[in-house]
């Protein structure tokens, strides 16, 4: 049985990834105490469920700390628009208190799953990433390469970030501007008129060179994060060239986090 334990900060989107998996077929429980997953189990075992997602957060605070064995800004943001209160404050702490106990309940977690930073992703990202996620082989190492917006702030869940703003940037060509770094004639640009070529080789010796360093740490992912000013042209191009060139040693997860539908 695959069984699938997800979990994060109030209001960083477990409803939405929840309801991914439900998509995709998961039998899916939210907000289960960590002694009653085996119980769970049981259960789903007798129903012939192949495949379980379990939502748990701050509030099984009390037996979360005994699962091994069986972001403050713009978290206040979110609860300020969607007028609902945190979990955590009814026992008379702030809203600064009560995300700041939260991240302490939930801290550990991050150590020993896959993280993803929901700060700027739409429902459908997120949904697509959840179902990138869940049809990956989890005894190997997966290696996530997204491109980003520095405008829009460093993803929270990167290991490793490469600032590719000294590129020359094709925004400045009325032609390339509307275009992404996906787009044939920007490719053509950044290969012809940039030393992008050279970046991506770097990059890819640095990794193929300490990679096998992270797999014997049983690390279950790795995330490299690329940079430049929008997130739409150079670290497009320069994350799927990378994605592209280690397909073939690792499992390779593709995400452009500013590139809107």
């Amino acid at each position: 049985m695959q069984l699938i334990m997800l979990s994060g900060v109030s209001g960083s989107g477990k409803s939405v990834a929840l309801k991914a998996l439900e998509d995709a077929g998961f039998f899916c429980v939210d907000n289960l105490p960590a002694e009653l997953i085996g119980a769970l189990a049981d259960y789903a075992l007798a129903r012939d469920e192949p495949k379980v997602a379990i939502s748990a957060d701050a509030r099984s605070r009390e037996s979360l700390g005994r699962l091994p064995e069986i972001v403050e800004r713009e978290l206040a943001r979110r609860f300020s628009e969607s007028r609902r209160p945190h979990p955590l404050s009814r026992d008379g702490r702030a809203l600064p208190e009560a995300i700041a106990e939260e991240r302490r309940v939930l801290a550990w977690l991050a150590e020993i799953g896959q993280r993803i930073d929901t700060s700027a992703l739409t429902p459908a990202q997120l949904r697509g990433w959840i179902q990138d996620l869940v049809v990956s082989d989890r005894s190997r190492l997966t290696l996530c390469f997204e491109s980003f917006g520095f405008k829009l702030g460093v993803p929270l869940d990167a290991d490793f970030v490469y600032d590719v703003r000294f590129l020359p940037n094709p925004h400045y060509d009325p032609r390339l501007r509307p275009q992404t770094g996906l787009d044939p004639e920007v490719i053509a640009f950044l290969e012809r008129e940039t030393q992008a070529g050279l970046l991506i080789e770097d990059v890819q010796r640095f990794l193929q060179r300490w990679l096998p360093r992270f797999v014997l740490d049983q690390r279950a992912s790795l995330t490299v994060a690329i940079g430049c000013t929008g997130g739409r042209h150079r670290s497009v191009y320069i994350a799927a060239q990378l994605a592209e060139r280690f397909a073939g040693e690792y499992q390779v997860v593709l995400r452009h986090r500013d590139l809107k539908d």
